[in-house]
């Protein structure tokens, strides 16, 4: 279990799931970058917001880190090319806000097109005005999105409840998909002529900053009005402060800002402006999914299981067929490393049957992760690859659709070793069914002896007495054979492990040709 320090607010129920699990969590708010750098040595995990900036040197100053999670959506907080370099994962929680992002897109709307938040502030005031804000319905308008994500599907869902017409532009998603939920794709030109409202619901990047900005403006319909609840800076503020002023643009609203917080700005005092300070993920529910979801991937990240929210790991999505094979592929990578000694230069990797039709890049992860057991390294889905290729080693994948005995067989050889394993029943029971081309069945495990043998009478009991005398207590064995039957081949489990003596003990026997002991600890 590992220490985490938490620097930003995080739901309870978040924190209450790390400290379950056996973690110290180290809640240390309102710290400066100074106070993280000096808080964070001794630290295996770091859980932020918005409000925490995660950089190089704090990085560095971090020398234990695994993984640093970011409770929320956004990582432009984040140097996660730093991160990767140091084999430090990073992690997010995607889904947690985005039903609070498209209902507070929604929100902005709806406040923009009926003036509401004027209107309440002229009648608080003491001034009953009506007609000066009169707004428009939604009905029969076009919205464009730019950006057909979750968010920007939900939102499209939504508007699409306001009888609204729909059009988008996002160059990763196909017409079809976008179809589906009522969207007519088109350019950005094409989109900024069309719309009446655009909302814009994109990542940070140095290609969308300014995205709607004065070319977007001076190419838009007269009067168009723009909401941004996804970054600040996509919206260019001086050309939107330009375009109302022309009357180009008619109104905006702003949940986000080039700079945060922001408390003083030019738009603020536009009568159909209609700006909150970064609502998107403020609310109870949001915030809840948030920490668990965070906490959840960062006990993940720190027990050394795949984590499906991890931004940088080359993985894609994980389809359940494949998810139980991760441990797997992990486990005989452990035992290979195990069996070899040194790795060779180079390992091939082997998916065949139903898991060979699937995406290999996550259990090729798993298997590296394995291959590097005994490397004395900090090994995490981030670097494992990258390790691999620092010491020499050539790790190919090679897929079949075609089964060879199993429905899934994962098989990993190199230096004249053979290891296969797959997955068994409805509980998935894992299963070492090829060792070394001899057919076995035995459950991986941590202790394993395996045994090259005379195939004749009498080995099995031979080798029975000698664990006996040194008090090893036998979980599992199992007995494959030769082709030729003159060789046979003796896999034993323990719980406790061996001694170095009973393999020595074991060598000097007459009839062993090979013995291996694995103890993966």
């Amino acid at each position: 279990m590992g220490r985490i320090l938490v620097t930003e607010k995080l739901a309870p129920e978040g924190l209450e799931l790390l400290r379950e699990a056996g973690h110290e969590v180290d809640v240390q708010l309102g710290l400066s970058p100074e106070e993280i750098h000096r808080a964070i040595p001794g630290a295996h995990a770091l859980i932020i917001r918005s409000a925490t900036t995660v950089t190089e040197a704090m990085l560095d100053a971090g020398g234990e880190l695994q993984v640093v999670g970011r409770a929320g959506v956004g990582l432009d907080n984040v140097d996660v090319n730093a991160a990767t370099k140091r084999g430090v994962m990073v992690v997010n929680a995607p889904l947690s806000n985005v039903l609070s992002a498209a209902e507070q897109t929604m929100a902005l709307i709806l406040a923009q097109a009926r003036n509401t938040p004027q209107a309440h502030s002229a009648l608080v005031q003491g001034r009953w005005e009506r007609a000066q804000w009169t707004g428009m319905e939604l009905a029969g308008k076009t919205l464009g999105i730019v950006g057909l994500g979750r968010i920007g599907s939900l939102v499209a869902q939504r508007a699409r409840a306001f009888d609204m017409r729909l059009v988008g532009h996002d160059p990763f998603v196909s017409a079809e998909r976008a179809e589906s939920f009522g969207v007519e794709l088109m350019s950005l030109d094409e989109l900024a002529a069309a719309s009446d409202i655009v909302t814009v619901h994109v990542a940070r990047t140095p290609d969308t900053i300014g995205l709607i900005g004065t070319e977007f403006i001076s190419k838009a319909k007269a009067g168009i009005r723009i909401i941004n609840v996804a970054r600040g800076g996509i919206v260019d503020e001086t050309a939107l402060l330009a375009g109302l002023a022309s009357g180009q643009v008619s109104g905006a609203g702003l949940d986000v800002f080039s700079s945060e917080p922001m408390t003083e700005s030019p738009l603020f005092g536009q009568p159909r402006v209609v700006v909150t300070p970064h609502l998107g993920a403020s609310t109870t529910e949001a915030q809840l999914r948030a920490g668990v979801t965070i906490a959840e991937q960062v006990d993940l990240a720190l027990s050394g299981q795949f984590v499906p929210f991890a931004v940088n790991v080359d993985a894609g999505e994980v389809p359940g067929t494949v998810s139980p094979f991760l441990p797997l592929a992990e486990q005989v990578g452990a035992i290979f490393a195990g069996l070899v000694g040194e790795l060779p230069d180079r390992v091939v990797l082997t998916l065949e049957g139903e898991l060979g039709g699937y995406d290999d890049r996550l259990v090729t992860l798993a298997a590296a992760k394995g291959l590097l057991h005994f490397s004395g390294e900090l090994v995490s889905y981030v670097n494992a690859r990258s390790l691999l290729r620092e010491r020499g080693v050539q790790l190919n994948v090679v897929t079949s659709v075609q089964p060879r005995d199993y429905v899934s067989l994962l098989t990993i050889t190199g230096a004249g070793r053979s290891i296969s394993a797959t997955l068994l029943g409805l509980g998935n029971e894992a299963r070492i069914v090829v060792l070394d081309d001899h057919d076995i069945d035995v459950s991986p495990a941590a202790n394993m002896l395996v045994l090259h043998n005379d195939d004749r009478p009498g080995m099995i009991g031979v080798v029975g007495t000698v664990l006996g005398d040194a008090g090893v207590n036998i979980d599992d064995m199992n007995v494959g054979r030769s082709d030729d039957n003159e060789s046979a081949l003796m896999v034993i489990t323990t719980q406790e492990p061996f001694s170095v003596d009973v393999g020595e003990r074991l060598r000097g026997l007459d009839g062993i040709l090979q013995v291996d002991l694995v103890l993966l600890g």
